[in-house]
Order: structure tokens, then sequence, then C-alpha cells
């Protein structure tokens, strides 16, 4: 089932408040194998979260927590949206490891496995686990806990290159991840500073991984994943889009947004992705400062408008 599951060797990561059903299917619509994910909060059903299209398969989404039967009630009630249930290992967010959830869970196997053992018996879909290399470079215990996973019952991994000390500094050592590829017979998708073909060439390299996992490096470009699938399978190399076709990306992300929640709700969710479609050109700093403060859509798209105009 897994094999079925995994055409593509690119992913999008899921991260909170951020892969919505928008996003997804933008994602989507440029990528027609790729796994895309999304995280979910257990504590609340339905939502925007669960909304998915008939082209988003395969879909993976992702549960947090320590309590194993909290966590298995959540993959049950997810099982039929999902193509697979992903359980949170990896968050090194503070609110989140006090919690004992995310990357916390690198330093309590035993309970990591009961999870995992859990949400298998809970649910017929595929389970995997995202995790990092461990807590602190001290605690390097990836490959120990991958194999641990593997035991518990996980069908694929997916591993970020970073400890949960380094948050999202430093740079993700790929050639790491090799170390667990050698050491578990499922799945492994790399994670961590993909933000181009040419770096997921790279960390494929360097990893020996399956594949790579799109997390941050989709911010802005929506168009991403798809290229690194096409140049990975065909060998054509698409150029990343130019600052008007970002523009134009970002004035239909924040039209869904506003289609999907309204107009105050959807314009102020899509305020996060600006500085990911608006930068690396002249006064991109001072055109976020403004859009930011502004409430209506209207108002958004004559200032992107603005932008089109002085570079055509």
């Amino acid at each position: 089932m897994i094999k079925d599951l995994i055409k593509s060797k690119v992913s999008l990561a899921p991260m909170a408040g951020i892969t919505d059903y928008v996003l997804r299917s933008l994602v989507r619509e440029n990528s027609e194998n790729a796994m895309i994910s999304s995280e979910f909060l257990n504590q609340s059903k339905g939502g925007d979260i669960v909304m998915r299209g008939e082209n988003h398969s395969p879909i993976s989404y992702q549960l947090s927590g320590h309590k194993p039967k909290m966590i298995a009630d959540g993959a049950k009630y997810l099982e039929q949206y999902a193509d697979m249930i992903d359980i949170n290992m990896g968050c090194p967010v503070n609110k989140v490891v006090k919690g004992t959830d995310g990357c916390a869970l690198m330093r309590n196997v035993d309970l990591a496995q009961e999870i995992v053992r859990t949400v298998k018996e809970a649910i017929s879909k595929p389970v995997s686990v995202k995790f990092r290399l461990g807590y602190t470079f001290d605690e390097l215990n990836f490959v120990e806990f991958g194999e641990k996973m593997q035991e518990a019952g996980a069908e694929f991994i997916t591993i970020h290159g970073r400890t949960r000390s380094q948050m999202y500094g430093g740079k993700a050592d790929w050639k790491m991840i090799s170390k667990l590829k050698h050491n578990v017979d499922i799945p492994v998708f790399a994670n961590g500073d993909v933000v181009s073909i040419e770096t997921a060439v790279q960390c494929l390299e360097d990893s020996e991984a399956d594949g790579v996992a799109v997390g941050r490096g989709a911010l802005g470009d929506v168009t991403l994943i798809g290229r690194i699938e096409k140049y990975l399978n065909e060998g054509i190399y698409l150029p990343p889009p130019t600052l008007e076709e970002k523009v134009e990306a970002l004035k239909e992300h924040l039209k869904r947004e506003v289609e999907l929640r309204g107009e105050k709700v959807g314009v102020k969710f899509c305020r996060k992705f600006y500085p990911y479609y608006l930068n690396g050109f002249q006064g991109a700093s001072k055109l976020r400062g403004e859009i930011v403060l502004i409430d209506s859509i209207d108002e958004v798209m004559k200032k992107l408008d603005g932008v089109l105009y002085t570079i055509k």
C-alpha cells in the first residue's frame, strides 16, 4: 500500500497553520503525484483542514501529542479523509516540546513506540513518523529511533536533518540521514533546506534517501515541488517563477483564501505568506509593511497590481 502512495520522490511537508486546503490545492495543481500533507489539531474535528479536493490524493494528515489513545482516536477520525497518518515527533518549538510532544518524544522511545503501535491497531491506513536527528548534538539517536519506529509498525519515515536544539538555524545535515537509510527497510524522505531543484538533487545524493520533503521552500513558490518532480522524472529543468509570476500567484492564493474563509479572515490568514512571495526586489520590504496593514482584498490587489505595472 505504501508503494502505491509514494509514487513521487517529492512531498509537501506538514506545517502547522500553513498547509491548509488552499496551499495543498495550489501545490497539487503543479504536481500530480507528490504526497501533500497537513497538520491536524486533534482537539478540533472538521474545518478546512480536512477539506480535500478530488485530486488531493495521495494526502497525509499529521497528528501531534503524547497520549497514545488520544492520537489513535484522532487517527481513526481522519481515516475517512487520509491516505496516510503521520505522527509528529520532530516539532522543535518550545510550547510543543514542553508538553512532551513533538521532538520531546525522541527522548522517550518506549512511549513513541506505544503511540505508533496504538495508532496502527486503530486504523487500516499506513502510518508514518516525522522526526529529527535528535534532541541535541549529544543525543543523536535518530538511527536507533528510526529502527524502533519501524519495529513498532511505521511504514514510512520523514527525517529533518537538524537537531531540536538547532530549531531551524544552521544547515541541515543531509549526509547524516544516510546512516538511517542504511539501517531501516522502509522508505525514508529527507527534509530540511530543500528550496530549489539544485538543493533537492544534492539532498538526495548526500542522504541516499528515497525522496525529499519540501517545507518552507514551497512557500511563495507553489510550483517548486512540481518542478523538482519534473526534473527528477524527466530531466527537464523548469526555472523558478519570475517576480511577475510570484505576484500573480500571490493574488490567486489570496483570492482563494478569501473565497474559503471570507474577506476579513482570509486576508489576515494570507499575511503570513507575503514575505515568501514578495522578496528580492527593490521596495519589497516597504510594500510588505504597507499591505500587511490592509484588510480589504481589493486594496491589497491594487497594491499588487502596482508592482506588476512597474515591472511590465
